[in-house]
C-alpha cells in the first residue's frame, strides 16, 4: 500500500501563553528573556507552605476565549493537580484542569485554499507552564524556571483535521484569534504557543480509529506540516509492513526531520489526577460572562466575510487583511473615512503600507508616519484625478519619510497632475514622431505597445501628464 491508501486523523492540543503580567498563581513577572531563575517565588518553584493564589485576569481571558470560539462556560469549575516527574517540574504535579474544564465545546473556523474547515473543540482549559530544560553541547544540563508558572490555556481538538496543510492553517487561525482578543502575543519563537499534535491512519471508509501516536512540543507553523507529514509516512510504512503502530509520545527534531520515541502515551490515570486541595472552586457567574462577551472584537472570520461581502474584496486581499488585528484595524479606519471604493484602499495597504512596515503591530502606533486617515487622503488624490498612480507612489514615499500629509505636498510642491490638452497633445506628438518602428508594429495590429507610448508621455512630462488624456490623445494620433 501507499500513504494514499490511508485517511490521516489529526487533533492538535494548543498550549497558548496568557499576557498577564503576572505568573497564574503567585506574583513573579511572566517576562521574557530575563536572567535565569530571576523570576521566581516560593508558589511557582513548590517550596514548602507557598500557596497558590489564582490571577483573575488569566481567568478573563480564558473566559473571552472560550466565548470567541462558541464554548459553553461553566459556571463553576475545580482545578487539579496532574502528576508527573521531570527535571523542569519543581512541584512534581503541574495545577491543571481535568474533570471540570472552564471551557467545554466550541470551534475553530478557518480556510484552507480558501474553502472552509471548522474544527470542534472538546475542551479549553487552564494550567501553569513548567520551567525550561537547557542542555548545554558540554554535555550538562540546566533548569531555568522562570516559565514555571506561566499562565496557560490548553486548546483541545476533536480529531477533525485530516492533513498536514489543514494543522498548520488550524494553529494560524488560533494564533490570529488570540491576538486578536489581545490575550497573547501568540510568539512562537518565544514559546507562547506551541502544540501536541495526535496523529493517527485508517483505511479510507473506515470508521474506526486507529492507534495514535502523539508528537510533542512543536512551536512552528512549519514544524507543524513537517513533523506530522512525516508522522503520516511513519506510520504507512508501519502498517504496511504488517506490524501495529504503538500508542507512544515522540520528540521532533526539526533539524533532522525526524522523530525519535520519547516515552510510552500516558493515559489519564497515569497522571493520578486529583482535586486541587490548595484552590477552592471557580465560580464565573453570568454578570461576568456578558462582560466578556461585550468586551470581545469584531474576530477575523466575521471581518473576513463583511470584507468579501459589503466591500467587494477578493478572498486573498480579505485573508490578508485580517491576518493581523492590527492590519484589519488600519484599513477599517481608513476606509471608513475615504470616500474612495474600499478595494482602493486595500491595494495601497497591501502593496505600500505593508512594504514599509517590518512588524505590524507598528501600524497601531501613535507616531506612524502615515495614520490610517493621512492614507485615505492620498487615495482620494489619485481618485479625483489630482495625482497620477507614480505620482501619488512618490508623494507616499515623502509622506513616510518626511511625515507629511499628501495635500500639503500637493499644494506646496506642485506635483499635482497636468492637464493641460495642448501641453500633453505636444508631448504625445513629439514622442510618436521619434518612435516610428513602434508606430508601424502598433498600426499593424500590436495594440498592446499603446501602454509604450503612454509610459513615454509620462516620463517625459515628470509622471504628471494627466494619464487619460494622454491615453485618448495617443489613440487619436496612432490612427
Amino acid at each position: 500500500m501507499s500513504v494514499d491508501q490511508y485517511q490521516a486523523v489529526i487533533g492538535l492540543e494548543v498550549h497558548v501563553h496568557l499576557a498577564s503580567r503576572s505568573k497564574i498563581f503567585s506574583s513573579s513577572s511572566t517576562a521574557f528573556g530575563e536572567e535565569p531563575n530571576s523570576c521566581t517565588d516560593p508558589v511557582c518553584l513548590g517550596l514548602p507552605g507557598a500557596l497558590p493564589v489564582l490571577n483573575r485576569a488569566v481567568v478573563d481571558a480564558a473566559v473571552r476565549l472560550g466565548l470567541a470560539v462558541g464554548s459553553h462556560i461553566r459556571p463553576r469549575c475545580r482545578f487539579a493537580r496532574k502528576h508527573y516527574f521531570y527535571p523542569d517540574l519543581p512541584k512534581g504535579f503541574q495545577i491543571s484542569q481535568y474533570e471540570e474544564p472552564l471551557c467545554e465545546g466550541g470551534a475553530v473556523e478557518f480556510r484552507v485554499a480558501g474553502e472552509s474547515r471548522r474544527v470542534r473543540l472538546t475542551r479549553i482549559h487552564l494550567e501553569d507552564d513548567a520551567g525550561k530544560n537547557i542542555h548545554d553541547a558540554s554535555g550538562v544540563s540546566f533548569v531555568d524556571f522562570n516559565r514555571a508558572g506561566v499562565p496557560l490555556v490548553e486548546i483541545v481538538s476533536e480529531p477533525d483535521l485530516r492533513s498536514a496543510e489543514e494543522a498548520a492553517e488550524y494553529m494560524r487561525a488560533l494564533r490570529t484569534l488570540v491576538r486578536t482578543l489581545g490575550i497573547s502575543d501568540g510568539n512562537m519563537e518565544e514559546g507562547s504557543l506551541r502544540c501536541d499534535a495526535n496523529v493517527s491512519l485508517r483505511l479510507h471508509g473506515a470508521e474506526k480509529l486507529g492507534t495514535k501516536a502523539e508528537l510533542k512540543n512543536i512551536n512552528s507553523f512549519k514544524h507543524v506540516r513537517e513533523a506530522i507529514e512525516h508522522e503520516i509516512r511513519r506510520q504507512a510504512a508501519v502498517l504496511d509492513r504488517g506490524e501495529a503502530v504503538v500508542q507512544e509520545t515522540r520528540l521532533w527534531d526539526p533539524d533532522r526531520g525526524l522523530s525519535q520515541s520519547m516515552r510510552s502515551k500516558e493515559h489519564a490515570h497515569d497522571y493520578r489526577y486529583f482535586p486541587e486541595p490548595d484552590l477552592p472552586p471557580l465560580a464565573v457567574d453570568q454578570d461576568w460572562i456578558e462582560r466578556a462577551q461585550r468586551s470581545l472584537p469584531e474576530l477575523p472570520e466575521s471581518r473576513y466575510r463583511r470584507y468579501m461581502g459589503a466591500l467587494g474584496l477578493s478572498a486573498q486581499d480579505a485573508g490578508v487583511l485580517t491576518s493581523e488585528r492590527e492590519i484589519a484595524d488600519y484599513f477599517d479606519a481608513a476606509s471608513k473615512v475615504c470616500a474612495a471604493p474600499a478595494k482602493k484602499v486595500a491595494n495601497w495597504i497591501l502593496n505600500e503600507v505593508l512594504a514599509r512596515v517590518g512588524d505590524v503591530r507598528a501600524l497601531a502606533a501613535a507616531d506612524l508616519p502615515v495614520p490610517p486617515a493621512a492614507l485615505a487622503e492620498l487615495v482620494e488624490l489619485v481618485e479625483k484625478g489630482t495625482l497620477s498612480g507614480r505620482l501619488a507612489k512618490d508623494v507616499f514615499g515623502r509622506m513616510w519619510q518626511e511625515q507629511r500629509r499628501a495635500g500639503e505636498i500637493v499644494a506646496s510642491e506642485s506635483v499635482a497632475v497636468v492637464s493641460d490638452v495642448g501641453l500633453i497633445e505636444e508631448t504625445c506628438k513629439q514622442v510618436v514622431a521619434a518612435h516610428p518602428d513602434e508606430v508601424a508594429r502598433f498600426r499593424g495590429g500590436q495594440s498592446k505597445l499603446l501602454g509604450f507610448f503612454v509610459g513615454k508621455v509620462m516620463k517625459e512630462m515628470g509622471g504628471k501628464a494627466d494619464p487619460k488624456t494622454a491615453n485618448e490623445i495617443l489613440q487619436r494620433l496612432l490612427g
